[in-house]
């Protein structure tokens, strides 16, 4: 660790309260391998990855970082980076192979073990119920297009509650339904594939719909821990002053961020401007009692940033955050490059001071109906050698992770842009390199190197920075 990454080590340490959790994220799906062990079922996701081009370079999940036999390992690590908690998700189609019915009893052991492994290493266990892998059966009937799924979601809350519900720290319900609505239903490059572009929208009101019934579940199993959701938000801003500009961006808004979280923090779905509606209309038909299912009242909202969106009008070439060039040229908008900023393995902007942008934008859109907010997924994917024979220096990562976590420190601290926002902890997205879902294996988010040949974990020089800062902290 340089001096520089010191001198950044202490003063983010200084500003950090006691009661703040620093930790990892991972999803099942992402890391888990063994997809035919104890019973699992098939998942939407394990379909969608054996179509011909849906992956690149046609990688195969079927191993991923192999973390279903590897658990100790994969603890042991966390417990030597020093973190407070550890967010992972379970694996609906381990627990209910069939989406209905039976439950798996060696699913539910898999993670009991994980669970009571993670307690015994100082580490508390915050649970995502649902992580975008759809048992498929489910996917069959319409998937989240069918309100039956929503239903099918809160029986497999009620099991995992009763067999988990008096270790788990923190309950996350649905983790990024924008990401399920629009990349796996309207545009198709995620699971399952739908090509449906505004009528997808009843695959966003069934997840919501899931999600007020999971809470219900939860609460009514009467578990220990919080309860809340995780949604992806960026702050959306026009290309130009143009008329034009203005409107699509207002209405990318509402599709990616306000069609999520309205419903849950306010119990209503925000009204389009005139010019748009007719693209919302799926919306239109929603029952009042699904809106009051919809907003319960929650312990927690997860936020998961990673950079804003600039909405241009028009058709663009469809290559920016989406490769999608088929269907974003369908639509009457397209998303903007921001030049000044520089960007991620993904092509992703780097823009830490939208952090605390998008911060105040919450606050002063859901006011005292916003809870205490996690961000619970914030990293970067860079370029790295596939193997590695010593360490790996992953400068920029140290930087992306320093930049925003001391962006959201300052930003809630005391006179910050946000300061009346109650900030409980920082996540950092991903412990290991994983399985990116439709990139495979070429994108890498995590704090160690894995060799997926090899299976070997290398601790990076992020790794290391991270750790130092889960030290420094506690003086």
């Amino acid at each position: 660790m340089t001096v520089q990454d010191a001198a950044t080590v202490g003063d983010l340490a200084g500003r950090i309260r006691p009661d703040f959790t620093l930790g990892v994220a991972a999803a099942a799906f992402q890391i888990e391998g063994s997809l035919t062990a104890d019973g699992r079922g098939p998942s939407s996701w394990d379909a969608f990855a054996e179509k011909p081009g849906a992956i690149v370079d046609g990688h195969s999940p079927a191993v991923a970082c192999d973390h279903y036999n590897r658990t100790d390992e994969d603890i042991a690590l966390m417990q030597d980076l020093g973190v407070d908690s550890y967010r992972f998700s379970l694996s609906w189609p381990r627990i209910q192979p069939g989406g209905k019915g039976p439950i798996n009893q060696q699913g539910l052991d898999f993670y009991d073990r994980l669970i009571d492994k993670l307690l015994k290493a100082g580490i508390s266990p915050m649970v995502t119920l649902f992580h975008w892998d759809t048992p498929l059966p489910l996917e069959h009937d319409g998937g989240w297009l069918n309100r039956a799924t929503a239903e099918r979601f809160a029986e497999y809350s009620a099991a995992a509650a009763h067999r988990f519900g008096d270790r788990v720290a923190q309950w996350v319900t649905l983790n990024e339904p924008v990401s399920v609505a629009l990349q796996g239903y309207a545009l198709g490059v995620h699971a399952p594939g739908r090509r449906l572009l505004f009528d997808a929208l009843p695959a966003a009101h069934h997840q919501l719909l899931g999600h007020g019934l999971a809470v219900q579940a939860l609460r009514a199993a009467g578990v220990a821990g919080t309860v809340g959701v995780a949604n992806v938000h960026s702050p959306v801003r026009p290309a130009s002053k143009r008329l034009a500009d203005g409107l699509m961006a207002k209405a990318f808004d509402l599709i990616f961020n306000r069609v999520y979280a309205d419903p849950i923090l306010l119990g209503k779905y925000p009204k389009p401007p005139l010019q748009v509606r007719p693209w919302f209309r799926a919306l239109g038909k929603v029952r009042d009692e699904d809106l009051k299912t919809i907003h319960q009242p929650l312990d927690f909202y997860g936020l998961n940033y990673y950079y804003p969106v600039k909405v241009a009008s028009g058709r663009g070439d469809g290559t920016a955050h989406w490769n999608t060039p088929d269907m974003m040229a369908k639509l009457p908008f397209h998303l903007a490059a921001f030049p000044e900023y520089e960007t991620t393995g993904f092509g992703w902007p780097v823009a830490p001071e939208h952090l605390g942008i998008l911060l105040r934008e919450l606050k002063d859109r859901y006011g005292a109906a916003l809870p205490p907010l996690f961000i619970t997924e914030s990293g970067a994917s860079f370029p790295e050698p596939d193997h590695t024979q010593g360490p790996v220096h992953d400068a920029d990562r140290i930087s992306y992770l320093a930049s925003h976590l001391g962006q959201a420190l300052r930003a809630t601290a005391p006179g910050g842009i946000a300061h009346d926002v109650d900030l409980l902890g920082y996540y950092v997205w991903t412990l290991l390199d994983n399985f990116e879902w439709a990139a495979g294996y070429s994108q890498r988010f995590g704090l160690v190197h894995v060799d997926f040949d090899t299976l070997e974990r290398t601790p990076k020089d992020s790794y290391y920075w991270y750790q130092s800062l889960s030290k420094a902290r506690r003086g």
